[in-house]
């Protein structure tokens, strides 16, 4: 299927809807428009379909009816469209899934590894990734802990290096699904004015799940 025609549309879901086996309906058939440089909240009760809808953008959750449709690339109907498509897209997790006995430069490195072929990836990154990557800690405010292992960081610090993992790979579309929802008030309400920031200064299209009013 051809890309649509709307220049400012990342995404166009079109009746896409999720059941899981046993006949468990986990998403309802959605419609929905994620339009370029825009911050998007999906907001509900857990068990809505959030993290659902979330993950079907970039089929870790495959639908089983409709469809999501890239606006760069069209139908995300085959491996290779898939593949071009999840090459621009990041996710940020409820849980960082770091490497723990890796520091933080060397997670944020991993960001870059789908840029390189597999051989490649046995080697040191090049300068510019390393430099990248430095950079993306810099703007989470953790260049001072580059060479700190992640095990050694904070609840709230370990998140900030999973969303610069997240930025170093230079992403139009940023997935984020509750990923502050383990921090402690207070953290939460600083991350959310730094992923604001981030998100004005990069113009990358945001994804935002979340179950809490306030926040949304």
């Amino acid at each position: 299927m051809a890309p649509t025609q709307s220049t400012n549309v990342m995404l166009r879901v079109e009746s896409m809807g999720v059941t899981y086996p046993g006949n468990v309906l986990a998403l309802k058939p959605t419609n929905v428009h994620f339009h370029k440089g825009e911050f998007t909240v999906l907001l509900g009760l857990s068990g809505a379909g959030k993290s659902t809808l979330l993950r079907s953008l970039n089929h870790l959750v495959k639908p089983t009816t409709g469809k999501v449709v890239s606006g760069e690339f069209g139908e995300l109907t085959n491996r290779r469209i898939l593949r071009q498509h999840r090459s621009r897209t990041a996710m940020v997790f409820q849980h960082h899934q770091l490497i723990e006995r890796y520091t933080a430069l060397q997670n944020v490195l991993t960001g870059r590894l789908a840029y390189h072929g597999t051989w490649r990836s046995l080697l040191p990154l090049p300068r510019q990734d390393l430099e990248l990557a430095l950079q993306c800690l810099d703007r989470v405010g953790l260049a001072d802990k580059a060479l700190s292992r992640v095990d050694q960081l904070s609840g709230g610090q370990q998140q900030r290096v999973a969303i610069a993992r997240a930025v170093v790979k230079r992403p139009r579309l940023l997935l984020l699904d509750e990923p502050l929802s383990a921090l402690d008030y207070k953290l939460r309400r600083t991350m959310q004015g730094e992923l604001k920031r981030l998100q004005r200064e990069l113009g990358i299209t945001f994804v935002f799940v979340t179950h809490d009013q306030e926040e949304a």
